[in-house]
């Protein structure tokens, strides 16, 4: 009889081991590899709708000119789209019209960048930096307003959304 509770208390021990490490790795996998953040206010409208839930990937280190990405900034977690690089130079006028390198932005953004922010153009992104643009430019906080991001503040790149359906 001994033998046989020795036995049970084992199985449940291992059972409590692998539960633990199973829910360690889920914790890891979900904090340090992927990364969900609920999107708030309409900075990316329409790509990004206020109330959607953006998985990101946070191991991400090889940005592209239009990767959408979850950055930090005056601590808060903000989306947008990175519009250049390091070595680039962006200048918005105030007209609505968006250069890099002397070159009109082209693509899918709807609203132009009528606001200039605080920043003073034309403006030269530094090494470890991007220049990120939210896609709705009349209603976003973006590096008009905080400058260029270093990419150590950049949380994630956005791999997939989840549309919220009315709730």
């Amino acid at each position: 009889m001994s033998d046989q509770n020795s036995t049970i208390r084992k199985g449940y021990l291992r059972l409590i081991a692998r539960t633990i490490l199973f829910l360690l790795v889920i914790y890891i996998f979900f904090t340090k590899i992927l990364c969900f953040q609920r999107v708030e206010g309409m900075q990316m409208f329409p790509s990004l709708k206020d109330g959607d839930l953006a998985l990101g990937y946070a191991l991400a280190k090889d940005y592209r000119p239009g990767d959408v990405v979850v950055y930090e900034a005056d601590g808060k977690q903000c989306f947008g789209r990175i519009l250049t690089l390091a070595g680039n130079e962006v200048d918005i006028d105030g007209s609505g019209d968006v250069k890099v390198n002397g070159i009109s932005e082209s693509g899918e953004i709807l609203y132009p960048a009528y606001d200039k922010g605080t920043l003073t153009y034309p403006c030269q992104v530094g090494q470890g930096s991007v220049f990120i643009l939210g896609d709705y430019r009349t209603e976003s906080r973006d590096s008009r307003t905080y400058g260029p991001v270093l990419v150590t503040r950049i949380k994630g790149k956005v791999l997939t959304i989840l549309r919220r359906r009315g709730l």
